[in-house]
């Protein structure tokens, strides 16, 4: 999947009329989605589980397809498509995300 949990992305074409910019909390592989920070919120009716945890409606977010999700280039600022390349360094090859528009490197983010 060409999306990490902590890419900032853009969020488009879903059923939401208003597109939006966001972090990526969580990415499933098996269902292809993924949850974008304050995008797609839902409500969740929470029942009390004794006097811990008291119930109560609860906002969080839902998740969103992965085909309704642009990664932000860091360095031309654009929402764009992730392309591939191997990188030679010595006798070590790396795979590296790419940006589709300006084809600098997309770096992995580091809080994961």
């Amino acid at each position: 999947m060409n999306i990490k949990k902590g890419d900032k992305v853009y969020v488009i074409g879903t059923r939401h009329t208003k597109a939006k910019e966001g972090k990526v909390l969580a990415v499933d592989v098996k269902n292809e989605t993924v949850t974008v920070e304050g995008y797609n919120m839902i409500t969740k009716h929470m029942k009390s589980r004794g006097a811990t945890e008291p119930g109560g409606i609860i906002r969080r977010e839902g998740p969103v397809h992965v085909s309704n999700v642009m990664v932000i280039c860091p360095s031309c600022g654009k929402p764009t498509r992730v392309g591939h390349k191997i990188v030679v360094d010595g006798d070590k090859k790396t795979k590296v995300r790419v940006c589709k528009k300006c084809g600098a490197d997309i770096k992995t983010p580091i809080d994961r």
